[in-house]
């Protein structure tokens, strides 16, 4: 019996630890937010969020109100539902740090370990090269490769068969991902080439054959995000990164001209911090999806709204053509590409509505930050909760802001013109329960957690759109089917992803 009980105890300790490590103990101190512990041990209400997050949020809210606590996979995320109170989240900057989150979301998806300076030395270079004068030649270069892959091989309007048919998602995504990537990671050097005609061509063929291979890693990120992938599909995503760890390398990237200054500072950087080279190429993988993940989506989405509601398609139109006749261009046969400059993007109001009010319907991140010491949340009505050191803190706006009938009336409906106010401007008064709004649409997230490469996502979208409505004539071809519903997989993750592709077809203007 003596000998019995060491092991005894060893057992108990053992149980004793799997069930607190499954949250069989956890329990609701007092002051603390609802808590919802699901109906698995452990995984808590991970499947249930998974199939649906929008769903599964509106019914916790119904049940708990306003801010509850629930479990995910061991850990316990409280969510905040009320967008009157996000300010009391953003402003905790000490108490709710965003950057522990994000270092564990890319070192599963992406395999880069960060280093603790690195949120630090993002902003740093985004700012200085996706914002104001880097800006504009990030804008400059991403229209050369835009052109460069737009207008290829295409004829005149007067051809024989001038329209082109095509999926509107796969050929949004197509040409803004390649465009992108060329732009920041650099064009094929036409001294190893031979010549520009043939770095050209080496350029279109590679992005074409990249763009490929990223579209399947990008379907199993989600999956990756949330560390639910099955045996075989996270082989098929190790082979995935392998592959962009390669094309990325420091070497390769170097080898390119006119890669861009936010690439090449950034790795100088982490190398002179002692970052390795292998390592380094994981951390272009990060960039590339950070910069290229959500712009060819929203490009279709806003093509696809456009095409949808004839008096946007037609207001947006009109647009783009007065600001061309302002700047002295046209389109002709033969004549020189459009110069497409910062400026002119800077004077499109209502192309910025119908981009805002795009992103309004199909961007849903949700923004999370850890509890770094327990505190007190105070809320928009005078009520207080204790929050604990070591859960989570997430905000999910899609739901709480951008969804909410009392703030957007209509919610569900594309309005090209809900951002604009009567007189043209830029609409940025909205409410709930009487109170002016703060945090009425958040696409890009806020606070410090607020994506610094906003500006340059924007221009590329509106860009795209400004050529596609330039150069060629765009219709759906079937006008009158239901619009597509999103992926809702991807909720949680940034941008939602159409569940089909939607066929339209397109033909030069000239």
């Amino acid at each position: 019996m003596a000998l019995l009980l060491p092991v005894l105890l060893v057992f108990l300790l053992c149980l004793t630890s799997a069930l607190y490590y499954l949250g069989a103990f956890r329990r609701r101190r007092p002051g603390e937010p609802p808590l919802d512990k699901g109906p698995l041990p452990w995984l808590g209400h991970l499947l249930d969020f998974r199939r649906h997050p929008a769903n599964f949020l509106q019914k916790m809210q119904k049940k708990h109100g306003n801010i509850f606590t629930v479990q995910f996979g061991g850990r316990y995320f409280t969510f905040l539902m009320d967008p009157l109170s996000f300010g009391s989240v953003i402003r905790e900057a000490e108490k709710l740090d965003f950057s522990i989150f994000a270092e564990q979301m890319v070192k599963r998806v992406f395999g880069y370990h960060a280093l603790e300076e690195d949120h630090k030395l993002a902003l740093l270079s985004t700012k200085k090269h996706l914002m104001g004068d880097g800006l504009v030649l990030m804008t400059q270069a991403m229209m050369t490769n835009l052109q460069k892959l737009m207008l290829h091989g295409l004829g005149s309007a007067k051809g024989t068969d001038p329209w082109t048919e095509d999926g509107l998602y796969r050929f949004s995504y197509n040409i803004l991902f390649r465009a992108g990537f060329l732009a920041i990671f650099g064009t094929a050097s036409s001294e190893s080439a031979g010549t520009l005609q043939k770095a050209d061509e080496q350029d279109r063929l590679e992005s074409e054959e990249l763009f490929l291979e990223f579209r399947k890693y990008d379907q199993l990120v989600s999956s990756l995000a949330y560390g639910v992938l099955p045996p075989r599909r996270k082989m098929e995503a190790e082979r995935l990164k392998r592959l962009f760890w390669r094309v990325l390398s420091v070497e390769k990237v170097l080898e390119k001209d006119n890669t861009s200054r936010w690439v090449t500072e950034q790795c100088q950087e982490r190398e002179e911090l002692g970052v390795r080279r292998p390592m380094l190429g994981r951390f272009m993988l990060v960039l590339l999806f950070v910069s290229q993940s959500n712009t060819g989506p929203s490009a279709f989405w806003l093509l696809f709204y456009l095409m949808k509601h004839p008096e946007a398609m037609k207001a947006v139109q009109e647009e783009v053509d007065g600001v061309l006749k302002e700047t002295g261009q046209q389109v002709y046969p033969g004549g020189p590409p459009i110069d497409l400059t910062r400026d002119m993007l800077l004077r499109t109001p209502v192309l910025d509505s119908a981009v805002e009010e795009t992103l309004r319907l199909t961007a849903a991140p949700l923004l999370t930050r850890a509890v770094m010491q327990d505190m007190k949340l105070q809320m928009a009505d005078g009520r207080e909760f204790a929050l604990r050191k070591g859960d989570w803190m997430s905000l999910f706006p899609y739901i709480a802001a951008q969804m909410d009938p009392s703030v957007h009336p209509e919610p569900h409906t594309f309005k090209y013109d809900r951002f604009l106010t009567p007189q043209g401007t830029k609409k940025t008064n909205f409410y709930k329960d009487g109170k002016k709004l703060k945090f009425y649409n958040m696409p890009w997230g806020a606070g410090v957690s607020m994506c610094p490469g906003r500006f340059f996502a924007t221009n590329e979208l509106k860009q795209f759109v400004f050529l596609m409505l330039t150069y060629f004539d765009l219709e759906l071809l079937r006008p009158d089917e239901e619009i597509t519903a999103a992926d809702m997989t991807r909720w949680g993750i940034g941008l939602t992803q159409p569940t089909r592709d939607v066929r339209f077809r397109y033909r030069l203007r000239i």
